[in-house]
């Protein structure tokens, strides 16, 4: 089977697709003057368009992982998570938040996510 990577960098890509199942990457928010609900909103925009990509979307996530740079975002996270996960009512993902310390000291969220390819 064939691996399919998108958005490829020397680096690292946005995401892998193997086997039915895509992975994406850490998505962080590209404008750094947002508070967490801003950043938050920015992410899951990023995260549903490569879902678009690879065939999928929310109803499909398998799992994500929430990185938080200070749980007193939480609550504001919680608040743009509800709204997004809100229209796939019965579909919420497994998910786990930790609070980490982030490559960039403005990043305030990163998100990761794994999920199943909609049926060909």
């Amino acid at each position: 089977m064939t691996i399919k990577r998108f958005n490829v960098e020397t680096r690292y890509s946005d995401m892998a697709v193997f086997n039915g199942v895509a992975y994406l990457a850490g998505q962080v928010a590209n404008d750094l003057s947002q508070d967490i609900g801003g950043q938050m909103r920015e992410v899951l925009t990023m995260i549903d368009a490569l879902l678009v990509q690879a065939n999928s979307d929310q109803s499909r996530i398998l799992m994500a992982t929430i990185y938080l740079a200070d749980l007193a975002d939480y609550a504001g996270m919680n608040d743009v998570w509800d709204a997004w996960v809100r229209n796939i009512h019965g579909h919420a993902p497994p998910r786990a938040t930790v609070q980490v310390k982030l490559a960039n000291v403005q990043y305030k969220v990163e998100v990761v996510i794994t999920a199943a390819q909609n049926s060909v």
